[in-house]
């Protein structure tokens, strides 16, 4: 079959194939860049924080009443916690990684006031920490239980030891290795204090910060009526666990009386929590996509099926001169990949474009090398599976009835 004489055909009846061409553009523009948006998206959600999450679970502790022992509650807790069967540890921490609430605090590497100044996440930890959230300790040495104190709720006292993330650190000190941290003096607030060690990785509660990995670590415990308990679980245990220490500490007979266990959670269920805003636009973004598809297919099937309506009659001609199922299938066939070639080139010219705009307007991302290719070979595909069924019809003419068409 010659694809002369088919573009030819075209050009006689261009209006049709020009609508489906600028809709197949229309269509690959905007999917490309929805599919960047999707991509980022996902990658933002599926970041790591650098704790284990899978075996982590936290809760809230809130005392109401007037007597309430909280130094001696919080410590009577933590003990029981980590003797208990299939624990591995447990830690008071003012807030959790990836949750949307917490501390911040600025920090810089003087007294200066004109220094730069970075605003980490902070949390309140002592020295099981590590274990218990996982973290990677690269650099230095954990913290020892003399060099954790105890903090009013009102007090802004800093100690003067912390342990930092390592994107912190490159941060305050960009020429020098993070590694090579340990004893460098930084200011929180307006307290000197001195680098004890650096993590690997540790995200902040902000999952939509730009400096969602800058935190540090701050050895003192909270001391008021309401506490926030991490735990981590022996692998496997963590769901068990989640209501053996809600009804443990919950007991009134013991140190339950005078407080309410709450917001027990796993760090999964916080990760999904934190990230519902990457996730719901993914789907939704994902749904536009499907309908523009969807759409688009469309109009190449109704266009494919006047075609066909309007040609019964040279269909006809054409069989009983000769002309085989296979020699009007691949006519179809050929005339829909002019049509979506067309548009697949205009579409990428049109893409690149359009996200060039938006990297200069909104630093957005930019698309990937597959990502022209792919999404041309998905509308070629779809442009061909759509004009499969016209096509297939007009080689059921037959060409006694066809030639009687008027």
């Amino acid at each position: 079959m010659e694809i002369g004489p088919i573009f030819r055909a075209l050009l006689r009846n261009k209006t049709g194939a020009i609508l489906i061409a600028l809709q197949i553009a229309f269509t690959m523009t905007v999917t490309l860049n929805i599919g960047v948006m999707i991509q980022e998206s996902m990658a933002q959600a599926d970041r790591p924080s650098g704790m284990n999450e899978m075996d982590t679970f936290h809760l809230l502790s809130f005392g109401y009443a007037k007597d309430f022992k909280t130094r001696v509650t919080i410590e009577n807790d933590l003990r029981e916690l980590r003797q208990l069967p299939g624990v591995v540890n447990a830690i008071q921490i003012n807030a959790f990684p990836l949750s949307d609430g917490g501390w911040a605090e600025g920090v810089r590497t003087s007294q200066d006031q004109d220094a730069q100044s970075f605003s980490p996440a902070v949390y309140l930890v002592d020295e099981n920490a590590i274990e218990t959230l996982g973290v990677n300790l690269v650099a230095g040495r954990n913290f020892t239980s003399e060099e954790v104190t105890w903090r009013g709720s009102s007090k802004q006292l800093w100690p003067p030891v912390v342990i930092v993330s390592q994107s912190l650190a490159a941060s305050l000190f960009p020429d020098d290795d993070p590694l090579n941290m340990i004893g460098k003096v930084i200011v929180i607030g307006e307290t000197p204090t001195s680098i004890l060690g650096v993590v690997e990785k540790l995200q902040s509660p902000w999952t939509g910060s730009s400096n969602v990995e800058q935190s540090m670590l701050i050895p003192q415990y909270l001391d008021g009526k309401t506490s926030q308990y991490m735990i981590r679980a022996e692998p496997g245990r963590r769901d068990a666990l989640m209501l053996e220490v809600e009804e443990l500490l919950s007991d009134p007979s013991a140190r339950g009386a005078g407080r309410i266990i709450r917001d027990v959670e796993s760090m999964e269920e916080t990760r999904r929590r934190g990230y519902n805003i990457e996730i719901g636009l993914s789907k939704v973004m994902g749904f536009v996509m499907v309908v523009l598809l969807l759409i688009t297919g469309l109009g190449i099937l109704g266009l494919a099926s006047l075609s066909v309506r309007r040609r019964t009659k040279q269909i006809g001609i054409r069989r009983a001169m000769g002309a085989t199922t296979g020699n009007v299938l691949r006519y179809f066939l050929i005339e829909n990949l002019l049509i979506t070639s067309f548009g697949v080139v205009l579409g990428a010219f049109m893409s690149v474009a359009f996200n060039m705009w938006l990297v200069d307007l909104m630093n957005f991302p930019k698309i990937a090398w597959y990502g022209i290719p792919l999404g041309a070979i998905i509308l070629v595909a779809l442009g061909q599976l759509a004009v499969l069924g016209p096509a297939n019809r007009a080689c059921r003419v037959s060409p006694a009835i066809a030639t009687r068409t008027v």
